[in-house]
């Protein structure tokens, strides 16, 4: 795949890191979507919606997206709507590997927009997007880590 600088339409990327901890852990973070503001600088907030209260396959939540995927320990997905359509998928899979676990978290578009589309050329919106998964991805390491789940929350 070609280095952010070089890309300059969305398609689809991913990123990488190894935490040293266990799978789950890592699942119980990123699948607890009330929290991936505290990772993620793409996400603002979010709220579980109909009763959900947790992640599970086709678990809706505020922000027009729909949980795809909900395999605890291995990966969580879920597609973001854009004018009533799948847009983008947005995936953390996780690999046990020496040392903890392997993050790797990507995304494919699936369709967005014209006046979208056109933004991502002079924005570099894929050079943002792979900013902002190396942060959520430094921000889930530092929580995972930890030992309370994140260094001076409650």
């Amino acid at each position: 795949m070609p280095a952010s600088k070089e890309r300059w339409w969305l398609t689809r990327d991913s990123r990488q890191i190894v935490i040293s901890t266990s799978p789950g852990r890592i699942y119980g973070l990123i699948s607890d979507l009330p929290r991936m503001g505290e990772w993620s600088p793409e996400c603002e907030r979010v709220e579980w919606t109909g009763g959900t209260t947790a992640a599970a396959e086709g678990a809706r939540f505020v922000g027009h997206t729909r949980g795809v995927v909900a395999a605890p320990g291995r990966e969580f997905a879920f597609v973001t709507e854009e004018g009533g359509r799948e847009s983008t998928v947005w995936r953390y899979r996780l690999d046990v590997v020496e040392g903890g676990t392997r993050v790797t978290e990507s995304y494919e578009v699936r369709w967005i927009p014209a006046w979208a589309r056109m933004l991502d050329i002079p924005t570099n919106r894929h050079r943002e997007l792979h900013e902002a998964m190396a942060h959520t991805l430094g921000r889930l390491k530092t929580a995972a880590e930890a030992p309370d789940g994140w260094p001076g929350q409650p």
